[in-house]
């Protein structure tokens, strides 16, 4: 490399940095983004009822493609083959809340944590004191079937002592908790406060046990994309640092949550 190229090459990489200190984030070559979401995980993404698509999810997804300047194209994608759709190229980026686990990471690629995440049991008050596969024996858990939660309680061995119960989305679990078709279920200990903890009927429900998190449920969730997309990933996490750093993330979050999603 002559002294030239290195020179042009520092000068590049020098006014990159600086615009994205300045929140200038270049623009992407596409002039659309295909984003895939969950579409039934009330808040982070639902159809409300004007039949949209909405959510905290979706707002940020938004917002990221404002930053990228392109337009957003959302798509609600069942949550088993949402992995499958983005590597057979349906979509650009899963924008769904998504846990960052060690299998992932050799399917996906994953910006930087958006928000942290807990998982946790719900059961009837006072009825599990011990969440442990032993204290669960012969109990009935609920789970969203392909989700972190459900691969944890496989690699815990909960199937070994209880029933594991699957669903395809997120309402059946707690539909069939308050109806005593299943003892407990475990998910998103934010999405419980907020979607069911505080609902009428759940008033006799509360979280079971302690919070649970590393290892198959991951250390936050991220944006995930398909592998070898470098210039992709850059540009993304540069609209996320811009999106946090300026106020955006914590406006979008204030609607939906009473506390902070991101701490670290």
């Amino acid at each position: 490399m002559t002294n030239a190229t290195f020179t042009r090459r520092l000068a590049l990489g020098s006014g990159v940095a600086l615009m994205l200190a300045l929140g200038a984030i270049p623009a992407l070559a596409q002039d659309k983004l295909r984003v895939a979401t969950e579409g039934t995980y009330f808040p982070w993404s639902y159809v409300n009822d004007k039949g949209e698509l909405v959510g905290w999810d979706v707002e940020i997804a938004q917002e990221l493609c404002r930053r990228l300047e392109v337009e957003c194209d959302i798509r609600a994608q069942e949550w088993e083959g949402i992995i499958p759709g983005l590597l057979a190229k349906k979509y650009d980026l899963i924008v769904a809340s998504m846990s960052v686990t060690p299998a992932r990471k050799e399917k996906v690629e994953f910006s930087r944590k958006y928000k942290n995440t807990f998982s946790r049991f719900v059961a009837k008050e006072g009825s599990l004191t011990d969440t442990s596969p032993e204290g669960m024996k012969g109990k009935r858990i609920g789970v969203q079937k392909g989700s972190s939660q459900d691969q944890w309680l496989t690699a815990n061995g909960y199937g070994d002592t209880a029933e594991i119960v699957y669903y395809e989305g997120t309402q059946g679990p707690e539909l069939d908790l308050v109806a005593g078709r299943i003892d407990a279920m475990i998910g998103n200990q934010m999405t419980y406060y907020v979607n069911f903890l505080k609902r009428p009927e759940a008033e006799d429900f509360t979280y079971a046990g302690p919070e649970y998190s590393g290892g198959v449920l991951g250390e936050g969730n991220a944006i995930a994309m398909r592998k070898g997309e470098s210039e992709l990933k850059a540009k993304v996490d540069a609209a996320l640092d811009a999106i946090i750093t300026d106020g955006t993330y914590a406006r979008i979050s204030a609607k939906y949550f009473p506390f902070p999603l991101l701490t670290d």
